[in-house]
């Protein structure tokens, strides 16, 4: 064999070798580090809680870094107001500490409310890396039916349409304030829009 064919079957050799060994070497190597985090709230943020109950909405954030992906392993702290609406985590602490799982996501619970109504921020921040970043969530403390999302209004005309039983009763609610009540059919009616103007 000549010294040049020798060489060039050399030299395949080691390309063939170093090209089947790169796929290998790329899927061991360590991801690269984020170069900023963001928080997404995922769940939460404008929730209304009934502070008088046990039960309350969990918060979910999501770590991604720039290119929006999720980054596992982040330490999140969620803090609760020190004064005003709040109330503590269990154990009776005022902030929960917790780490990202493999979707960077994690999730607050258990808060035991302090009984206050009115706004709520929690403030989130993650950390990874010696990266750091902060956000808030949003929420309002309200006491008892408040929350159930139905105005007084409606359901004090709930109220009076299931107490007038199989009495007849047309109620329409005008935006101003009047309202008109005439007995037009044997079911019960209720109907909230556009104020309706009639002869006395």
């Amino acid at each position: 064999m000549k010294p040049s064919s020798f060489g060039a079957l050399f030299l395949s050799f080691l390309l063939i070798f170093n090209l089947a060994g790169v796929p290998a070497m790329a899927q061991n190597a360590p991801a690269a580090a984020p170069m900023m985090l963001n928080i997404v709230i995922v769940e939460g943020d404008g929730a209304i809680n009934n502070v008088r109950q046990r039960v309350n909405r969990e918060q979910i954030v999501q770590v991604e870094d720039e290119n929006h992906k999720p980054v596992a392993g982040a330490a999140v702290v969620f803090f609760l107001p020190n004064q005003g609406p709040g109330g503590t985590y269990p154990g009776g602490s005022s902030s929960l500490t917790t780490t990202t799982d493999s979707q960077g996501r994690a999730t607050s619970r258990g808060i035991q409310f302090n009984g206050l109504a009115g706004t709520m921020q929690i403030r989130v921040t993650a950390s990874y890396r010696g990266l750091t970043t902060t956000s808030v969530i949003t929420q309002s403390n309200v006491l008892g039916a408040a929350a159930v999302g139905l105005s007084l209004t409606a359901k004090i005309l709930i109220a009076l349409a299931v107490a007038g039983g199989g009495a007849a009763a047309g109620v329409t609610i005008a935006n101003k304030g009047s309202s008109s009540s005439t007995p037009t059919s044997s079911t019960t009616t209720v109907t909230a829009g556009s104020p309706t103007v009639g002869a006395p």
